[in-house]
């Protein structure tokens, strides 16, 4: 992240745990966290609330603190009209998903970051919103110092007016409400959003639709899940994903010497990215290259597996455990420095005979690609190359391994990008799910404790009185957690008890289950609200259903639900699914492609995945478990059970040990007689 140099006294922003925020404690404008006594302030004065939402990767959220947060007449501007309100809008996703939706609504096209919404004091309801606004005129856009004197003239002269949009605005709101249809969508919505994705396919490239480009892993996953399924197009769904899933990897939007993947590329080819690293992407593209890497045992897709989670583990994960928020875009005030290339640097650093493959694959023998400059894109592959040159592939692997080696080691010596150290939930959780998939299909421990040592942290910092908290940051834990926080948090205890046994594990899985019912679940309508019952009210309280940055809350609820309640035999974890799905029955027939996680539990709903639960000796469970778990079945779920484990709850208590091994396996409600042989297994 991008610190501003502390020229001025410190403003309330220095009492905030949140990175993003302290990057704006030394402003002179008068900035308050989000909370009551601002509210209070604001609606005692009559000074309509300028409420600033960015986060601290934010590459335009800096240029604008730059232009005018850190500008002494600007901020005095500001804080003369208005009752200034800065959000992290990672810390306070409520916020930025009911701000970002009303900004929808009223400037009629998307939004982003920084988010800048004027609020009427008195309901907090938005009157004017946009996004980034400059210093100067320009690109069609007001100076952000002339934005601030109309809108709060506007609010003075305009107040009916303001009241009376203030009101349609609401009835917008809830008129994107879902309701329930009473029905489950049918199994042909799978085949629509595959229709639909297949539609947007870039046959060239890889991808959906044009740049920006996005990883959309949900999407892949999907793919994947339609090719396991064995249908019809399925060999088209199969190569549309590892197509694209190739060419990230090959791409600029993956660190070629670092591993992580960056956050979305700009341009139609994956080349050059938005640099900013974020967990919440590299925790479900590690998993979907470990379950590419399954499906065609191509290389490619394990060595990215190999260099995401060790990017991990090297550069996110904090010595208590837990799992940092992100990396900046910029370092020295710049997007992408730290990352690109100056050729004849490369040049120096490397022999001529690196140099001549290592400027063949990654295009240092082709313009520049960025402000003059190169990123290192894989133009051509190793074996291209090798052909080309004349040389033996194994040598130019090994030659290129030497000139990342030599690169990776020059580069270290730069200015980092600033890393947001913050810790939290819903992103922990989706690294945790990633860490321990690649834990079982590479075979290494290390992720494992890795995901392990992360969740340790969750329970021992962010579960307090049989509640989840939704950050932390230098060991101060704060603010009730989200949907996305217990519902990412469940799938990924899930994903770890596939990959080792835990009693306390199942248990805490089973406490998230309940607190999802209780604090979240709508049992009259169906879904899942974002907020809990007890959460501070705001203007609107949504059910989130699509897919959009992070999977859905909902269709991660549904789906870990439905698979708890297949596991225990509870049948309120499945009506909570079936209600979920239900509600969201319309929104799916509308646009099936974009509620792709919602589709795993549909799927799962109308094809119940197999359980295998094994019973063995420690000794020989793992022997047992590798057997169940060989190759990529997204439809099934396996966990191993030592003999000695005891008082399981629900309907595993009724698959005891027997003399030797033995696995039960079940589909949905119906179980098999156990099966004792490894072979029949």
């Amino acid at each position: 992240m991008t610190s501003p140099h502390p020229s001025g006294p410190a403003n309330r922003l220095a009492a905030t745990a949140s990175p993003y925020l302290q990057q704006h404690a030394h402003n002179p404008v008068d900035w308050w966290p989000w909370c009551a006594e601002a509210l209070d302030l604001a609606r005692t004065q009559d000074r309509p609330i300028l409420l600033s939402i960015g986060y601290s990767a934010c590459h335009w959220c800096h240029v604008m603190a730059h232009e005018s947060f850190e500008d002494p007449a600007t901020a005095a501007l500001m804080n003369r009209l208005f009752v200034n309100i800065k959000v992290d809008r990672e810390e306070r996703p409520d916020l930025d998903r009911v701000y970002q939706t009303a900004h929808q609504l009223m400037a009629r096209r998307s939004g982003g970051w920084p988010l800048t919404v004027f609020l009427n004091p008195h309901d907090q309801r938005p009157f004017f919103a946009g996004t980034y606004f400059p210093r100067e005129p320009r690109h069609g856009l007001p100076a952000f110092t002339q934005l601030l004197q109309g809108v709060e003239r506007a609010y003075r002269d305009s107040r009916e007016a303001i009241n009376a949009q203030g009101d349609e605005l609401m009835t917008a709101l809830a008129g994107l409400a879902p309701t329930p249809s009473g029905r489950v969508p049918a199994a042909r919505v799978l085949d629509a959003a595959l229709n639909q994705l297949t539609d947007s396919f870039d046959t060239e490239q890889g991808g959906f639709g044009g740049a920006p480009k996005f990883p959309h892993a949900t999407n892949l996953e999907f793919l994947l899940r339609r090719w396991a399924a064995g249908d019809a197009p399925a060999e088209s769904a199969l190569r549309m994903a590892t197509f694209t899933l190739g060419r990230m990897i090959r791409g600029g939007l993956n660190d070629q010497l670092d591993g992580g993947f960056c956050r979305y590329a700009v341009d139609d080819l994956w080349m050059i990215p938005h640099f900013e690293k974020m967990l919440y992407d590299n925790g479900p593209l590690l998993a979907l290259c470990c379950d590419a890497w399954q499906i065609t045992a191509d290389p490619l897709f394990r060595d990215a597996a190999l260099a995401t989670a060790d990017w991990l583990l090297r550069e996110m994960q904090s010595p208590q455990g837990g799992y940092w928020s992100s990396l900046d875009a910029d370092s020295e005030g710049h997007e992408g420095r730290f990352y690109c290339w100056d050729r004849e640097r490369v040049r120096a650093l490397l022999t001529p005979t690196e140099y001549a493959p290592f400027a063949a694959v990654y295009g240092l023998d082709r313009p520049a690609n960025f402000e003059g400059q190169w990123h290192l894109h894989q133009y051509q592959t190793p074996a291209q190359v090798a052909q080309t040159q004349g040389l033996p592939l194994a040598q130019v692997e090994s030659l290129l391994g030497a000139a990342r080696a030599t690169l990776l080691a020059e580069r270290e010596q730069r200015v980092r990008p600033g890393l947001d150290d913050k810790v939290l939930t819903a992103w922990n959780a989706l690294a945790i799910k990633g860490m321990a998939r690649a834990a079982r299909v590479l075979g290494r421990t290390d992720y494992l404790e890795s995901a392990q040592a992360a969740l340790d942290f969750i329970r021992r910092t962010l579960w307090r009185n049989g509640r989840l908290l939704a950050t932390c940051k230098d060991g101060r834990a704060q603010l009730k957690a989200y949907l996305d926080d217990y519902a990412n948090l469940l799938d990924a205890l899930l994903e770890l008890l596939q990959t080792r046994w835990s009693a306390a594990d199942l248990g805490f899985a089973i406490e998230l289950a309940e607190v999802l019912l209780a604090q979240f679940h709508d049992p009259d309508a169906g879904g899942f609200w974002f907020t809990g019952r007890d959460h501070e009210p705001l203007i609107t309280r949504p059910k989130p259903l699509g897919d959009e940055s992070m999977p859905s809350g909902n269709g991660v609820a549904a789906w870990a639900l439905q698979r708890l309640g297949h596991l225990l035999g509870e049948p309120r974890y499945l009506d909570a699914a079936a209600g979920t799905l239900k509600l969201a029955a319309e929104f799916i027939h509308r646009l099936p492609a974009a509620h792709g996680t919602l589709l795993f539990a549909l799927d799962e709903h109308l094809n119940p995945p197999e359980t295998l639960i094994i019973r063995a000796d420690t000794d020989l469970l793992e022997d047992w478990q590798a057997a169940a778990q060989q190759g990529y079945q997204p439809r099934r779920l396996v966990l191993a059970i030592p003999n000695a484990a005891t008082d399981l709850p629900g309907t595993l208590a009724h698959m005891k040990p027997g003399a030797g091994p033995r696995a039960y396996r079940c589909r949905g409600t119906r179980c098999e007689a156990p099966v004792e042989h490894l072979a029949q297994l």
